[in-house]
């Protein structure tokens, strides 16, 4: 639940904050991480679960995850620190699962189950026992009753009952998974369909009893930022608002430099070139080669897309996603860099692992994993020096943040290269919606149509490694394309490096051959 500090939100930022702090000191991850269940679950009573030996085994398994490494297997003892070296280095990449269930955390919750609250008057009317089809309802006692073996989950007794005081309850998880992902195991625990996952991470916003985690580079980035290579921190525009109110458009870079980064580069750039790129494609595909085409900058969508509509995979735009149009656009200017990016989305994390990807991505951070780094270093916005604001980006590329963002912006670009072109849009925010905006495609509905889709209802705003209310961060959001130096993609001073940026793969060979 982003925006309300719950148990769950504090719990996961004390996991990130003791392995940043750890990180940061230096200490030896081989004997602290064993020890650290007892500094963030201390004392000898539980206090969010019946047994405080399963909140702090729970706790190491978060722990783990944290730094990189996979789930324990319930039917062996082993350290939490087992396995730890291979997470010790700079160069570890998030290996699959990237989202996992712990298992003895799972709270087992009930799945479309249909029942009779205390809400239920009793009344002479009984509409509910009139409506159901199947006998399924009865008076016991002077109260409605369900059988559950008869019934079939119509919600006809729902919309009947007057007090509103029968309803349906469903797993959070499985509701949220907009790609049925999610199921149960033989013992009523939920469980991932690694096949079907494209990571957005909607189901661990979604599970109240935090058991769905997800990989981190925490410790990995922080590593990094104590060595010698420049790492550069690429922001997606979602940032915006995200660590309250004096975190300013003038204390980003500050803030990112105080954590060790050499600078700070606005990934709404990389949204500029994606617009242009995309607008490009468009032009050149739709509809002589292509009946519509969707957008590519969120890859939990184009993931589920080309998986569930193998046919139609092509519709959707080849255009490099924004985090590596801006991660390949610092590493020309800076070919020997290290390049982190940070914001919403667990399916980033997920598109920096492709092979492809990882030469320009070196690590993935969410907004909420940074926050644990703020604390562990225990930075003060406010003591903070002014800095320049990140303002080379257009409104347009910024706006790439919320939900309808990616297609205005391209809509607009193409009606500034050709006016007489009619530009029909369509947008679908949760990947349950976006399927079905897919299924009317392929049934014809929008052909010649631009099709936006994003994973997370709102748009990357809405992440899953956000932080704030979705209707704050977005009126953060369109203060900060209100103060955009540029309207649209054309406007900036980057337009014109496209085909600089498709073609850097050359350049870094040329590179290598200079500076082994």
């Amino acid at each position: 639940m982003r925006g309300v500090q719950t148990q769950k939100s504090l719990l996961r930022r004390k996991v990130f904050t003791e392995i940043a702090r750890m990180a940061y000191n230096g200490d030896d991850p081989k004997t602290t991480l064993d020890e650290l269940p007892y500094k963030i679950i201390p004392g000898e009573m539980a206090t969010y679960r019946d047994s405080i030996f399963l909140e702090r085994a729970i706790v190491g398994e978060r722990l783990r995850v944290a730094m990189g490494m996979g789930l324990r297997k319930m039917t062996e003892h082993s350290l939490i620190s087992k396995g730890v070296d291979e997470s010790m280095i700079g160069e570890k990449y998030y290996e699959p699962p990237l989202i996992d269930i712990i298992k003895f955390a799972c709270h087992k919750c009930p799945d479309k189950r249909v029942f009779v609250t205390d809400g239920c008057q009793g009344c002479l009317e009984h509409p509910c026992q009139e409506v159901c089809p199947k006998g399924a309802v009865s008076m016991r006692e002077g109260r409605s009753f369900i059988d559950d073996s008869k019934c079939i989950r119509c919600g006809k007794c729902i919309q009947a009952c007057q007090y509103n005081a029968i309803i349906r309850q469903e797993r959070p998880c499985i509701k949220a998974c907009g790609v049925g992902a999610i199921g149960m195991d033989k013992y009523g625990r939920a469980q991932i369909d690694q096949e079907k996952c494209v990571a957005c991470g909607m189901c661990l916003v979604s599970c109240p009893f935090a058991a769905i985690v997800d990989k981190g580079q925490i410790y990995q980035t922080i590593q990094a930022l104590k060595g010698d290579t420049p790492v550069y921190a690429i922001v997606a525009p979602a940032i915006a608002g995200q660590f309250g109110p004096d975190f300013t458009e003038t204390k980003i870079r500050p803030a990112l430099q105080a954590l060790g980064f050499t600078d700070v580069v606005e990934v709404a750039l990389g949204a500029d070139l994606c617009t242009i790129e995309e607008a490009q494609h468009f032009l050149k595909e739709v509809p002589e080669n292509l009946p519509f085409m969707g957008t590519s900058c969120c890859p939990a969508w184009s993931i589920m897309a080309k998986k569930m509509f193998p046919d139609y995979a092509g519709t959707i735009s080849m255009a490099l996603t924004p985090m590596v149009l801006t991660a390949r656009l610092v590493k020309r200017a800076h070919p020997h860099c290290k390049i982190a990016f940070i914001g919403p989305c667990l399916s980033k994390k997920q598109e920096a692992s492709r092979r492809s990807v990882k030469s320009y991505v070196d690590f993935t951070l969410t907004f909420e994993e940074v926050a644990g780094m703020f604390e562990a270093k225990e930075i003060d916005f406010k003591k903070l020096p002014e800095g320049e604001p990140l303002s080379e980006a257009s409104s347009d590329g910024i706006g790439f943040g919320a939900e309808g963002g990616v297609a205005f912006a391209v809509k607009r670009y193409i009606q500034s290269v050709d006016p007489d072109r009619e530009v029909k849009v369509a947008n679908a925010a949760g990947l349950a919606e976006c399927r079905k905006m897919m299924t009317l495609a392929k049934a014809g509905k929008y052909n010649g149509y631009l099709l936006e889709g994003m994973a997370c209802p709102g748009g990357c705003i809405a992440g899953a490694g956000t932080l704030r209310p979705v209707s704050n961060s977005k009126k953060a959001l369109e203060k900060t394309m209100k103060d955009a130096p540029y309207e649209q993609a054309a406007d900036t001073t980057y337009a014109d490096q496209i085909e600089d940026l498709e073609n850097i793969d050359s350049y870094f060979e040329d590179i290598k051959k200079i500076v082994p």
